[in-house]
């Protein structure tokens, strides 16, 4: 059975996974949530830390700030310079990196178990002690907007950002692009971003997650001798922050047949039309998360697709064309994708809208359904032979999730998905289009 990770108390809590992994979660003063799997197969340890903040909690005014903190953190400490931070990763032959995502921001690195202590040193470091230097900022700003500039020269970035955008609502915190734009990054001050780090990073928001030949008890004592260095406050008895809420994705069947659904086009001197078409679709949370994995790797997760075979291989419309989907806290999303020559648009649109519409009229087979299980399946258990990976799923089960599942119940949960389930979701889907994003020259 799923573990529940709670909230209100502080205790340790030891978990022994089914495949004979060690995992514990520990609440530490100040509210710190420390949790760990233990696997002496390797000789190395991936470690992130991670806060709830993403870009869906900033204001119109300061769209991107999360995103420029994130850079921020690896220039400069009362410790430390950027150089400092970036050769100490490097002369142990490890790696760090962040990531802003719409929900949360998270700091990782990965080294050799005995330089542990060096990478917690070093993200602590940064989470509780980054100078925001007004300098920083300046140079920074300018290696962002080049990011801007970069993504935007890439039709698929600026479709499926568009897209998102769109389907989330354009004026919405979760609509808005993670990076910000030219305007809004433009105009953050110093000041700006050092709010936003008062008001966020904090003790009862930190989750740390690590995975690797380590040892819980000693890592938590390392964590927060070093937390306390810089300068936080470690209460005995603080309790984490809530969970952010969750009220549901809305309901699906209120778009219109895709035929109908109105294209936004975005002029692009390329060679092909990059289209996205899809709607709302269900959340980070819901019930029927398995059931749309099955339906998205049926419908276009791989060369056996429905959209793979019937546009690209029987038909050869299309050289890339995929389904994919993403879910968040409330909400969530669906897609179809393909890339093709202008004078072929409408009838791939055509054909890939009808993919969808046949599953809900007509269902699934059950060889389908046993090869999108031993797809999904079969991708979990390859990717979670990494330490990284396992690292980031046991933050998932902390921030969004609130249990932890082992891989084993994981896995068994799609079996327990049936073509009706299948069927029925994908109905609902294909009268969810809401949204089409064409991006590329004008259609001949």
């Amino acid at each position: 059975m799923p573990i529940d990770l709670p909230m209100t108390e502080a205790v340790s809590d030891l978990i022994l996974a089914s495949d004979g992994s060690l995992v514990r979660r520990t609440v530490l003063p100040g509210g710190v949530r420390l949790l760990t799997e233990t696997d002496t197969s390797v000789r190395s340890v991936s470690i992130g830390m991670w806060l709830p903040v993403g870009s869906r909690d900033e204001t119109a005014q300061h769209a991107g700030s999360t995103h420029v903190l994130e850079h921020l953190l690896f220039k400069g400490t009362a410790r430390r310079s950027a150089l400092d931070i970036a050769q100490a990763f490097d002369e142990v032959g490890g790696e760090s990196n962040a990531v802003t995502s719409k929900e949360h921001t998270f700091y990782y690195g990965r080294v050799r178990s005995a330089d542990l202590p060096l990478a917690v040193d070093i993200l602590a470091d940064m989470i509780t002690s980054a100078a925001l230097a007004p300098e920083a900022l300046a140079t920074e700003r300018e290696v962002i907007l080049e990011e801007l500039a970069m993504a935007a020269d890439d039709p698929t970035d600026v479709g499926y950002e568009t897209f998102l955008a769109q389907v989330l609502g354009p004026d919405t915190p979760l609509g808005r692009p993670v990076g910000g734009t030219e305007e809004t990054v433009g105009a953050v001050t110093a000041e700006d971003v050092r709010a936003h780090y008062a008001e966020h990073y904090r003790p009862d928001q930190l989750v740390v997650t690590a995975v690797g030949d380590l040892d819980h008890d000693a890592l938590a004592a390392l964590l927060l001798e070093r937390l306390a260095a810089g300068g936080w406050d470690l209460a005995d008895g603080a309790l984490p922050a809530a969970r952010r809420p969750d009220d549901g994705a809305p309901g699906l069947g209120a778009g219109v047949d895709a035929a109908a659904v109105d294209t936004l086009r975005l002029a692009r001197d390329t060679e092909q039309n990059h289209v996205y078409l899809g709607g709302p679709s269900i959340s980070a949370t819901s019930e029927e998360r398995q059931t749309l994995a099955i339906l998205m790797s049926i419908l276009g997760g791989g060369m056996s697709s429905r959209l793979f075979q019937h546009i690209r291989e029987e038909r050869g419309l299309a050289y890339s064309v995929y389904s994919f989907s993403a879910g968040y806290r409330g909400a969530g999303l669906f897609g179809l994708y393909a890339a093709c020559r202008p004078a072929r648009t409408a009838q791939v649109v055509e054909l890939m809208a009808a993919e969808l519409e046949a599953m809900g009229r007509e269902g699934v087979s059950e060889d389908e359904m046993r090869r999108a299980l031993g797809q999904i399946t079969g991708s979990m258990a390859l990717g979670l032979e990494d330490t990284a990976s396992r690292m980031g799923r046991l933050g998932t089960s902390e921030l969004v999730h609130g249990r932890y599942t082992d891989v084993d119940e994981a896995i068994a949960r799609y079996a327990t998905v049936r073509a009706g389930d299948v069927q029925d979701l994908a109905r609902r889907l294909a009268s969810s289009f809401t949204t089409r994003v064409d991006v590329g020259p004008a259609v001949v």
